[in-house]
């Protein structure tokens, strides 16, 4: 008999066919450890597609944004817009988490199709509202100042008949909602800018001795001639009738008083050349009272660098421009001239 203390140990179980058992522990820790990071990359995805993903409109999208409005209200009108998906309550969690602080703006802003709540909330902070613009034409007399701002677009409020001559001509921008007083009066700083700049660059000897005279006379040239090439000459003209004591004998000087500045539709009166109403400069020496228009920096440039001639008279020539005169009886003669071409047009008789 063999002794048992020289028998061997006796094999583990066989596992049978297959090899050994599978890993269940490790199977199991692994899985423990795969599935939250699996639910933090689904978060993520969720996050990103609700912050950073496509958003589901199809189409621009304006939004008018008021002055001072918060992130709460500006999600609640992309929310009713339609711009953005998970609700308004999600874009302002979003936004105070991950987006900036800066302060939305005011204005219009126009939402392009699919944009992300990130990239609206960055557009509403930093990007460009829609800018309109309003134009006023050289010459054009305040009382069609305060008509052009009351018929222009999504301006507020009302507005008094500005200043004569207060305003300069030229394009303004203006933001949906902003009131016509505050175009304005950035209208009426440009002119005072612009007057100070040119009053200080202006020739010595100029026959205007005040800044208000400079735009007195600047709004006569403005409404005598429409070519830029003979503001400077006409300037020259009435700054030698003023030096020689010459009545100016203006015709938009004696309309002024009649219209306020429209156009008058007819020839003037007779009555209406002999008026003193302290704007008729054929009844009156010098300057008148006030502008009768606003006239445009080029206008106030010439009264104050005016052309240096001995011309004392002008009259049309026909073709939008005017001929010139050193005497009474050259005047007379051009006069005639363009008597003789407008009966020859059937607009005189």
């Amino acid at each position: 008999m063999s002794d048992p203390g020289d028998a061997e140990p006796s094999a583990p179980e066989s596992p049978g066919v297959g090899g050994k058992p599978p890993p269940k522990g490790r199977f199991r820790r692994r899985l423990l450890i795969f599935t939250p990071v699996a639910l933090l990359l689904a978060g993520f995805l969720a996050i990103w597609l609700l912050w950073a993903g496509p958003g589901p409109s199809s189409e621009p999208t304006t939004i008018i944004v008021a002055e001072g409005a918060s992130v709460a209200r500006v999600a609640d009108q992309l929310a009713d817009a339609g711009v953005i998906r998970g609700g308004a309550g999600s874009f302002r969690l979003f936004a105070r988490i991950l987006g900036s602080r800066d302060p939305i703006q005011m204005g219009e802003f126009v939402i392009p199709p699919g944009a992300s709540p990130a990239r609206i909330l960055d557009l509403l902070q930093h990007g460009r509202p829609v800018v309109r613009a309003v134009v006023i034409p050289e010459g054009l007399p305040s009382v069609l100042v305060r008509e052009r701002l009351l018929r222009t677009p999504h301006l507020t409020g009302d507005i008094a008949v500005p200043e004569e001559g207060s305003v300069l001509p030229g394009g303004y921008t203006y933001r949906r909602g902003e009131s016509r007083a505050a175009v304005l009066a950035r209208m009426q700083t440009a002119m005072r800018t612009e007057l100070a700049r040119l009053w200080a660059a202006r020739r010595p000897g100029t026959a205007v001795s005040s800044p208000r005279e400079a735009i007195i006379l600047a709004s006569i040239v403005e409404k005598e001639t429409g070519k830029a090439a003979e503001r400077r000459r006409v300037a020259g003209v009435y700054s030698n009738r003023l030096r020689q004591n010459m009545p100016l004998q203006a015709d938009p000087t004696v309309i002024y008083p009649v219209t306020q500045g429209r156009p008058l539709g007819r020839r003037i009166l007779r009555s209406e050349l002999q008026a003193r109403n302290g704007y008729n400069t054929y009844a009156m020496r010098g300057l008148p009272v006030g502008p009768i228009a606003n006239p445009g920096r080029e206008a106030i440039a010439a009264v104050l660098d005016p052309e240096p001639t001995s011309f004392l008279y002008f009259v049309a020539d026909g073709t939008g421009g005017h001929v010139f005169a050193n005497t009474l009886a050259e005047h007379e003669a051009n006069v005639e001239r363009w008597r003789a071409f407008r009966r020859a047009r059937g607009e005189i008789t």
